[in-house]
C-alpha cells in the first residue's frame, strides 16, 4: 500500500527518479520490487506512488537529488570497451574513458542503447532516464546508421532487398536501408540505417548474406552524427537541440 500522506497529483515516482538520472523507469520499478526505494524511511512496495518532488526519497539509503534539465552527450566510443558500469571479467568499460572525456560537472550519465565490445562510434549518454527509455524504444522509430567493413561478396541488389526486412533463424528484422560503398576487393564498406537496433543486428544480417564484419562503426543516431568527433572524446549536445529532439519523439509516438 502507498503511504496515505502522498498526493495523488504529480508524477509516478519511477518517472521522477528516471528524470533524476537514477536509472531507467523499468530498472527503478525493479529497485522498488527489491525494497531499495523509500520515502521518509518507509520502504515502498509499489511503483504506483505519485509525487510532486523527490524530497525525502532515498535509494539504497542515499537521498536523491532533484531532477536536472535533460542533458545529452555524444561520445566516440573506441573498440575494446564494454558499454556497462562494471564488468565481472575485469574488462575496461566506457566509464573508464568517460572520466577524462566528459566535461566537468556532467554528473552521472547513462548510455542510450549499447554498442558491442568491438563496435565503435557514436554512443549517446544522458542524465535523464526517461529520455533514455524513449530513445531506445523501437516504437519511437529513431534511425541508427552504421558503416560496416566486411569481407565477402554482396551486390547492391541483395542489399536493396533488406528494405522489406528479413527473417534470420526465426528472428524478424525490420526495414533496413543498405548501400554498398564504391570500392574493389573482398573488403567492402556497407552503410546501413535501421530503426529497431536488435542485438548484433548489423553483424547478423551481413553474415546471413555471406559477409564477415571486421569493423563496425555507428555514425548516426537520430539527428545526431559522429562527424569529426575524435575517438575517445565526448561533447555536450546543445540544450535547444535536446528539447527539439524530445518533442520530435513525442510527435512520432503520438
Amino acid at each position: 500500500m502507498a503511504d496515505k500522506r502522498l498526493p495523488e497529483e504529480g508524477d509516478r515516482i519511477a518517472k521522477l527518479l528516471a528524470r533524476a538520472g537514477v536509472a531507467s523507469r523499468r530498472e527503478i520499478e525493479r529497485m522498488i520490487a527489491d525494497k531499495r526505494v523509500a520515502i521518509d524511511g518507509k520502504v515502498l512496495d509499489t511503483p504506483a506512488v505519485k509525487l510532486t518532488s523527490l524530497k525525502g526519497v532515498t535509494v539504497d539509503g542515499k537521498p536523491v537529488g532533484q531532477a536536472e534539465a535533460a542533458r545529452l552527450f555524444a561520445f566516440h566510443k573506441p573498440s575494446g570497451l564494454l558499454t556497462a558500469e562494471r564488468d565481472p571479467k575485469g574488462r575496461p568499460t566506457i566509464y573508464t574513458a568517460l572520466r577524462n572525456a566528459l566535461p566537468k560537472g556532467a554528473g552521472r550519465v547513462m548510455p542510450v542503447g549499447r554498442l558491442d565490445f568491438n563496435t565503435e562510434g557514436l554512443l549517446l549518454l544522458t542524465n535523464d532516464g526517461e529520455l533514455k527509455r524513449s530513445m531506445e524504444l523501437p516504437s519511437s522509430g529513431i534511425p541508427r546508421t552504421y558503416r560496416a567493413r566486411a569481407f565477402g561478396d554482396v551486390t547492391q541488389a541483395q542489399l536493396d532487398e533488406l528494405i522489406e526486412g528479413i527473417e534470420i533463424d526465426g528472428v524478424r528484422y525490420g526495414r533496413i536501408e543498405a548501400d554498398l560503398e564504391r570500392g574493389a576487393g573482398k573488403n567492402r564498406w556497407v552503410q546501413m540505417t535501421l530503426t529497431e537496433g536488435k542485438n548484433r543486428e548489423v553483424r547478423r544480417v551481413l553474415e546471413h548474406l555471406g559477409m564477415k564484419v571486421n569493423r563496425l562503426l555507428r555514425i548516426g543516431y537520430g539527428p545526431f552524427e559522429l562527424g569529426e568527433l575524435a575517438r575517445g572524446q565526448a561533447v555536450e549536445i546543445r540544450q535547444a537541440d535536446v528539447e527539439r529532439f524530445r518533442k520530435q519523439i513525442k510527435r512520432n509516438r503520438a
